[in-house]
């Protein structure tokens, strides 16, 4: 486990954050397709608060992508760098997620965040925001469907439907991992398509309806902050 400092540049209020996000979002790449899935190495990344002490803990499982075996994990464990805003959750994790993906002792492929990339009300989510910082390509799948909609999916495993804007505007796809089970909520974050996105996702969630990136990645950070905690 290592310690996440906060950058001295961190922005300091909502209108900081907000001017970042625009100054970032043009920079998100849509046009790669990413790599194949079930190719490589996939890494998920999540992240843990413990409030009263002002403590989050991130981290970063490698999985090959083949057969889902850990390669490899990192944790990183620092302060909360942002105070709790609708919109702009990523200012609070980004710090912590980066300190653990660049203590992985290999490349971590494609990034999946426990969240959104493009699927957020300024376009621009974690996995987007994390995407350009690290030009890694990057994808999100949330267990909600924020402020977004979606016609009703088909019951069957591997069922779809575009996840809609106000607007109309498609910001990612619903797709159902596990037959008669509620859908997760897809989005591209930086270099990958959406397509490769939600193949990426049936590829990772073989048994459970969270991708297995998620789910290490999930109960790891939540063992390092109470390790931090603790101490």
């Amino acid at each position: 486990m290592i310690t996440a400092p906060i950058p001295a540049d961190w922005p300091a209020d909502e209108q900081e954050a907000r001017a970042v996000q625009d100054a970032l979002r043009g920079r998100v790449v849509r046009e790669e397709p990413g790599p194949p899935p079930r190719t490589g190495h996939v890494t998920g990344v999540d992240v843990a608060y413990d409030d009263e002490r002002d403590l989050v803990a991130a981290a970063a499982v490698v999985l090959d992508a083949a057969t889902l075996a850990v390669v490899a994990e990192a944790t990183a464990v620092g302060r909360v760098a942002f105070p709790y805003v609708p919109g702009l959750l990523a200012f609070r994790e980004l710090p912590a997620v980066r300190a653990a993906l660049e203590a992985l002792p290999c490349p971590p492929g494609l990034v999946v965040c426990d969240g959104y990339g493009l699927a957020h009300p300024r376009r621009f989510g974690l996995a987007s925001h994390l995407g350009v910082l690290t030009g890694l390509p990057t994808m999100g799948v949330a267990k909600n469907p924020f402020t977004f909609t979606h016609p009703t999916l088909a019951p069957e495993r591997g069922s779809t439907a575009p996840l809609l804007a106000e607007d109309g505007e498609e910001v990612g796809t619903a797709l159902r991992t596990r037959s008669e089970v509620k859908p997760v909520y897809v989005s591209v974050g930086h270099r990958v398509s959406l397509g490769n996105a939600v193949a990426h996702t049936l590829a990772l969630t073989p048994r459970y309806r969270l991708p297995e990136t998620t789910r290490r990645a999930d109960a790891l950070c939540r063992w390092a902050l109470r390790e931090a905690a603790a101490e």
